[in-house]
């Protein structure tokens, strides 16, 4: 079932504008410019609230960065296009980077040069990045939600592009998803431990870092659950 699927999102179910769009989507040299410029802006403008996100979301990443590449070596699984050939899009190189969706892909097939080219399959680093990303702000965020939109085409592009088994993207995902929720309370916990000590009265404006947040809460709510516990 698992190569079944690969092969229809891989081979049937493709289009020249699919090519270009996952291709583009997957591609992160594109994207690293708006991130960053996102994340100062939080950092800047957005208040504790983008502050505590970006931050919350960095160290979250960080970590799990490192959990997957653990995984990868202990897994060492291989990607389709290490086992079997599979049809591939590569994007034109350009500078600036983002210049490329603006260019046709080349479409082959992959050979034997394709199997050293990249590391193990399990777990995806893309999905892992994303599904951070988006537990991240929905927890901040009314809206942050919507990044699970982009979260879900980043996964189905990494199988679209032969670079995962669906199964990777569908593990890696509530593998990812765990990790962040464990990593987040973990968080919550240090703030509520140490902030009294080191930031009492950024404390007192603040006494739920992340739980504030999920539930929508005043600060002062949060403060009332914490007498509460």
């Amino acid at each position: 079932m698992d190569q079944g699927l690969f092969h229809l999102i891989n081979e049937r179910w493709t289009n020249p504008v699919l090519d270009l769009f996952m291709a583009g989507l997957s591609n992160v040299e594109i994207w690293r410019p708006l991130l960053i410029g996102v994340l100062i802006f939080m950092l800047v403008f957005a208040g504790f609230k983008g502050r505590a996100c970006t931050v919350c979301l960095l160290i979250t990443l960080l970590v799990s960065e490192q959990v997957t590449g653990l995984l990868k070596t202990a897994v060492d699984r291989h990607r389709p296009k290490q086992v079997q050939s599979v049809r591939l899009v590569e994007l034109q190189r350009t500078r600036p980077a983002f210049m490329t969706l603006f260019h046709k892909p080349t479409i082959r097939d992959s050979d034997a040069s394709d199997r050293t080219r990249s590391g193990p399959s399990f777990p995806s680093g893309h999905v892992t990045n994303n599904t951070v990303i988006a537990l991240c702000l929905m927890f901040f965020y009314r809206r942050g939600w919507l990044y699970w939109i982009i979260a879900a085409a980043i996964g189905y592009s990494r199988i679209y592009l032969g670079a995962h088994w669906p199964s990777d993207v569908i593990a890696t995902f509530f593998l990812a998803a765990g990790e962040t929720l464990l990593i987040l309370a973990g968080l919550e916990w240090l703030w509520r431990w140490g902030a009294p000590k080191w930031a009492p009265q950024l404390y007192a404006r603040h006494p739920g870092l992340i739980v504030g947040q999920v539930f929508n809460l005043p600060d002062s709510q949060v403060e009332n659950l914490r007498h509460n516990e």
